[in-house]
């Protein structure tokens, strides 16, 4: 097959953890970590040398604390970008910083190939890392750190490229007035969701969940690269709560919730086929993209069925179309793993596989076993990805990257087998997405209605808040909460899917009662 020369392909990667219990622990920074990995994505290409030296375009993905989702007291790199390439000692052309969410690695795998394909670089490095689980540790110590850094763009000619947050449309201001802000409590009510619409039990569901994981944590225990030492956990290990496995989030106690304690970073260095050849980069280390797609979610109050990922269904099957391939043609998945349900809305209801295929779903172990590195995961999936797939040529493997509160999604199909870039679709899922019609708010919030999902969270252990979101008998969706002990106990007691409830409309937020 013959191939254009400026066809992008990945050509090495690269993976670093950092544990604070290993006899080497340093306690290194954000951008450390991820130069730590980028290292070892260029050693990958067995021409470093050579590699970096065509290397003019540098991307990383948005850590947690750019992301605002915390506070890091150490200071940080303003310009993440600029300060890992100083320490590779590459002067890029381009420094871009990608927008917030678990899809972002493939938004920006998308990014620089598209660069390269238009001929307009023949190289690019993209990469990302979390430092939180230091973070928390070094805090705890009272130990301090110097983590300031600062690049100037214009001084080194450099294009600096930011694409901002990207929370539009994430959460609306009711949902955040109800108490959904945490991921885990918005996950919460799309689990519930699901289980409300399959009919299931608790027990029934949490059982489910716990299967869903348990493959999960053998693929985790044999990963070098996972957080912290992880072992093989049986589903009920997992699924049922205890004092090692405390609540966090109806239906979720700590195994079944993505762990963002983790020193972790991943990179991928992307270039032509011509380029890779004139470095030397055997062919053998080659791996083309035969497909993807991204696309958004509605919010949650929006969502016609907030147990379903609509979007995420789309997203990979496009994907596939476009690489000409069904889920019975591939051989390795990686589904994004934050919570149980984007895995069962993707991989088991989207696709129509089970929880134990013999090809598993995961190539890390997943976000609560691996490690949840923020939103560089998928980064991880890939690396881990263009190994499996080195290793058995001619095979084909599926990532799937979920962001947000199941708010966006990517799909990549990957393959050792020659390929034109295929680029990656976003504008033709989104405009077949939008045609459906949102789910409608009722005008007044007041009156009896049914629950339909449900979540009561935790703090410190002790059931705190229940927020609820149904339909009134009247039309139209509700949202409620309440912190009432009794009402909260009752919910615990006996399961509230399908109960009546009066809502009480509140000038910032509804309460409710059960009937």
């Amino acid at each position: 097959m013959d191939i254009s020369e400026s066809t992008p392909v990945i050509v090495g990667v690269g993976q670093f953890v950092e544990r604070i219990d290993a006899a080497d622990y340093a306690g290194l920074s954000f951008a450390d970590l991820a130069a730590a990995a980028c290292h070892a994505a260029l050693a990958d290409t067995d021409r470093s040398e050579a590699v970096s030296a065509q290397v003019k375009v540098v991307g990383s993905i948005r850590t947690f604390e750019e992301s605002g989702a915390m506070q890091v007291p150490f200071g940080r790199a303003d310009k993440l970008p600029l300060a890992v390439a100083r320490r590779m000692g590459i002067r890029p052309d381009v420094a871009i910083l990608e927008k917030v969410g678990g899809q972002s690695p493939l938004a920006l795998l998308a990014d620089v190939g598209e660069r390269i394909a238009r001929g307009e670089t023949a190289a690019a490095l993209i990469f990302g890392s979390e430092a939180i689980s230091t973070v928390r540790f070094l805090s705890a110590k009272g130990e301090e750190r110097d983590w300031s850094e600062q690049d100037d763009p214009e001084a080194s000619g450099t294009v600096w490229i930011d694409k901002g947050m990207g929370f539009e449309g994430t959460l609306s201001p009711a949902s955040i007035a109800h108490g959904i802000r945490a991921p885990v409590t918005a996950y919460a009510l799309c689990e519930n969701a699901r289980r409300a619409r399959l009919g299931l039990t608790r027990e029934a569901y949490a059982r489910a969940m716990g299967e869903l994981f348990e493959p999960f944590t053998r693929v985790a225990a044999s990963n070098p690269y996972s957080s912290a030492a992880v072992r093989p956990m049986t589903a009920e290990e997992i699924a049922t709560p205890g004092e090692r496995n405390r609540m966090i989030c109806e239906p979720y106690p700590l195994k079944l919730v993505s762990r963002d304690q983790v020193n972790q970073a991943a990179a991928v260095v992307v270039m032509s086929i011509g380029a890779a050849r004139e470095a030397g980069v055997e062919e053998g280390k080659w791996i083309y993209l035969h497909g993807a797609a991204l696309a958004n979610e509605r919010e949650i109050l929006e969502r016609p069925d907030i147990g379903a990922y609509p979007a995420a269904s789309a997203v990979i099957a496009r994907a596939l179309d476009v690489a000409g391939k069904s889920v019975a043609d591939l051989d390795v998945f990686d589904f994004y793993s934050c919570f149980p349900v984007p895995v069962f809305c993707a991989a088991i209801d989207g696709l129509g596989m089970s929880a134990d295929d013999p090809r598993g779903l995961t190539v890390t172990g997943g976000l609560p076993y691996f490690g949840g590195a923020g939103n560089n995961y998928s980064m991880h999936a890939f690396a881990s990805m263009v190994e499996r797939l080195r290793a058995a040529p001619g095979s084909s493997g599926l990532v799937g990257l979920n962001g947000g509160f199941q708010s966006k999604y990517g799909a990549a199909v990957l393959s050792s087998s020659p390929r034109e870039w295929p680029g990656c679709d976003t504008a033709g899922v989104q405009a077949e997405l939008d045609k459906a019609p949102p789910a409608a708010m009722a005008e007044q919030q007041t009156g009896s209605g049914r629950i339909g999902t449900y979540t009561v969270t935790y703090a410190k252990g002790v059931p705190d808040q229940a927020i609820v979101i149904g339909e009134l008998l009247s039309g139209g969706r509700f949202i409620a909460t309440t912190r009432d002990e009794a009402t909260i106990a009752a919910m615990l007691a006996y399961d509230p899917l399908g109960r009546t409830v009066e809502v009480d409309q509140g000038e910032k937020r509804n309460g409710f009662r059960l009937v």
